[in-house]
């Protein structure tokens, strides 16, 4: 009887803890739509505040790498055009007028006033080359008889105002107008030239060439050196298809690219074996001497 109660007892404290269990289960069971509903609202608050903070940040982000990317740009674009070959003393001293030639500076450039009456030379100088490293060689054409203009390119590119030619022509009175420059300056010259003929009688090209079509009657004189590192040879080949009959060309032995000018050495220049002064005083031989003929014609 004793057993009998006891396994009774048992079973009951089973019974007891089976319902016990059921209670908790049921608990449970009535808290998890609570829990799930906290997750629904969480997630709907997300969706409707965590969402947009988040695009906001992106958009933020993007916006502040598109600026740091432009000023960086700005800044390469502003250390391009402030970077530049600067005239050596030889060329500034050059600057100064003497009994036969009168130098002066203008707002768009340097006026050299020779002897001569006739003609004026208008000078594009190279791309990223201080104008007045020309001084020298433009000086002794003035003395010569050969006026020229040599004109102030924005940021030392001629790139910037091939034009500048017609505001010289505007302004002075001379029966025939020549229009050259070296390097870069010489292509956009010579683009002038092919846009106005009828104000220009000559093109003169230092190491350089014309991408444009250059017609009779015009006359035009190449001058480079044949250590020129600079100049595309084969682009510089090409462009005689462009030329009128009356081309003549000259490839100084021993010159470079930089020696028409004082402004030291050109990245990629080849090596000279003969001096500045050598270059341009057979450059300025070879000039006098065509123009000569252009005045016989």
């Amino acid at each position: 009887m004793e057993k009998n109660r006891d396994m009774e007892e048992k079973d009951q404290d089973i019974e007891e803890k089976d319902q016990d269990i059921e209670e908790k289960d049921q608990d449970i069971e009535e808290e998890r739509p609570d829990a799930e509903e906290q997750v629904t609202d969480q997630t709907e608050e997300s969706a409707e505040n965590g969402k947009k903070p988040r695009k906001r940040r992106v958009g933020r982000t993007i916006a502040i790498s598109f600026g740091v990317l432009f000023v960086v740009l700005l800044a390469a674009v502003g250390v391009f055009l402030l970077t530049y070959y600067h005239a050596d003393e030889e060329a500034l001293r050059s600057l100064n007028s003497t009994k036969f030639v009168t130098i002066t500076e203008k707002k768009n450039g340097y006026l050299f006033d020779g002897p001569g009456e006739d003609r004026m030379f208008i000078f594009y100088p190279g791309a990223r080359v201080e104008e007045t490293a020309y001084a020298p060689m433009l000086k002794t054409l003035a003395l010569f008889g050969l006026d020229v203009y040599l004109v102030k390119m924005p940021f030392h590119l001629a790139v910037l105002d091939g034009d500048a030619a017609e505001d010289v022509i505007k302004e002075y009175d001379y029966k025939e107008w020549i229009i050259g420059g070296h390097s870069m300056g010489g292509v956009m010259a010579a683009r002038y030239a092919s846009e106005h003929p009828d104000q220009i009688k000559a093109v003169i090209l230092l190491a350089s060439y014309s991408v444009d079509k250059l017609n009779d009657p015009m006359m035009v004189l190449s001058i480079y050196g044949d250590q020129d590192g600079v100049l595309n040879m084969a682009d510089y080949e090409e462009a005689k298809q462009n030329y009128p009959s009356n081309f003549c060309e000259l490839k100084i032995a021993g010159g470079n690219h930089a020696l028409f000018g004082y402004y030291g050495k050109q990245r990629k220049d080849g090596t000279a074996t003969i001096t500045a002064e050598d270059q341009q005083e057979i450059t300025v031989d070879f000039i006098m001497e065509h123009l000569e003929k252009l005045g016989s014609d």
